[in-house]
């Protein structure tokens, strides 16, 4: 069977919430799924992702294909990052140990480069309302 890991569109209209399943190929979008891997929210700043990081491995390792987003997402939660070590293990490249230390790396940079933007974000939120906060006080003295 043809297995696809894709996404499952929830949500209300103009407002879409995904779940990440792995599908038979031939299933419809939104119709049955083999089993549920996460959700996938778009609509916050950076999307939300909740992913069961073993069983995408497991399924990305039996060989299910991913869609465009799908890879896209499982490829920044290091999915792929992590299968590409495993295959470095496989052959000898490495040692378990080694490649667990490359993929920690990996993972702790990343986060550190998310929390960054949140903060960056947060920063510049902070400051456009302090900025209307200040464009109000300034029509208010104007009507005094």
């Amino acid at each position: 069977m043809a297995t696809k890991i894709r996404l499952q569109r929830h949500g209300r209209k103009g407002y879409p919430f995904y779940h990440i399943v792995v599908a038979d190929s031939r299933a419809p979008r939104d119709g049955r799924f083999i089993e549920k891997l996460g959700t996938y929210n778009p609509n916050v700043n950076p999307s939300a992702v909740n992913l069961n990081f073993d069983r995408a491995l497991y399924w990305v390792m039996c060989g299910a294909q991913p869609t465009d987003t799908a890879r896209s997402i499982l490829s920044k939660e290091g999915v792929y990052m992590k299968k590409h070590l495993m295959g470095g293990v496989r052959k000898g490249a490495f040692g378990e140990a080694e490649a667990e230390a490359k993929f920690n790396a990996w993972k702790n940079d990343k986060q550190k480069g998310l929390d960054n933007l949140r903060n960056a974000l947060a920063e510049k939120q902070k400051a456009e309302m302090q900025q209307r906060l200040e464009a109000e006080k300034k029509v208010n003295e104007a009507k005094a």
